[in-house]
């Protein structure tokens, strides 16, 4: 009776063991580390269907006018100045693209939602996803713009 005693304390150890590793509660992954192994997963490549995609964030169907306002250029500049260029450079890659030609590779809709609301679109947008591991997991800074300052930024990027 004693050894079926001690047989069944060693199984149960066992068991409780087993479980409490099972439901360890987390896999030692960075938020990092997800979003990289969700980009991996997504089934098609939206850099080639980027007209598709505009965001995730407070802007809906943003059209841009045909003449370009040169005093929001001016303000987009200095706002880009300021608040960008310890990331991003005008003219190449740098620890983050490039903002020249990006509308001819980004809708304005998703252009103004990557400025406002960097963290969401990294979390859920397919190309934000990508761009974030294409430049080596460097997150874009929330640089907390209101809407009027990312629409200039946006109009100074019309003229790159």
């Amino acid at each position: 009776m004693k050894d079926l005693t001690k047989i069944s304390t060693i199984l149960m150890g066992l068991t409780l063991t087993v479980f409490l590793f099972s439901c360890g509660g987390g896999d030692g992954k960075s938020a990092a580390d997800r979003i990289k192994e969700q980009a991996q997963m997504e089934p098609a490549d939206p850099y080639e269907n980027w007209q598709s995609y505009d965001g995730v964030g407070p802007i809906q169907n943003f059209t841009l006018p045909g003449e370009i306002d040169q005093e929001m250029v001016a303000n987009g500049k200095e706002v880009y100045d300021i608040k960008c260029t310890a990331c991003h450079k005008a003219e190449k890659k740098f620890i983050g693209p490039s903002p020249k030609g990006i509308l001819e590779r980004r809708t304005a809709t998703w252009v103004m939602n990557m400025i406002l609301n960097p963290e969401e679109m990294v979390q859920k947008d397919p190309i934000a996803k990508k761009l974030f591991i294409e430049y080596n997991g460097s997150p874009m800074a929330n640089q907390n713009l209101t809407e009027d300052e990312a629409r200039a930024v946006l109009e100074y990027f019309r003229t790159l």
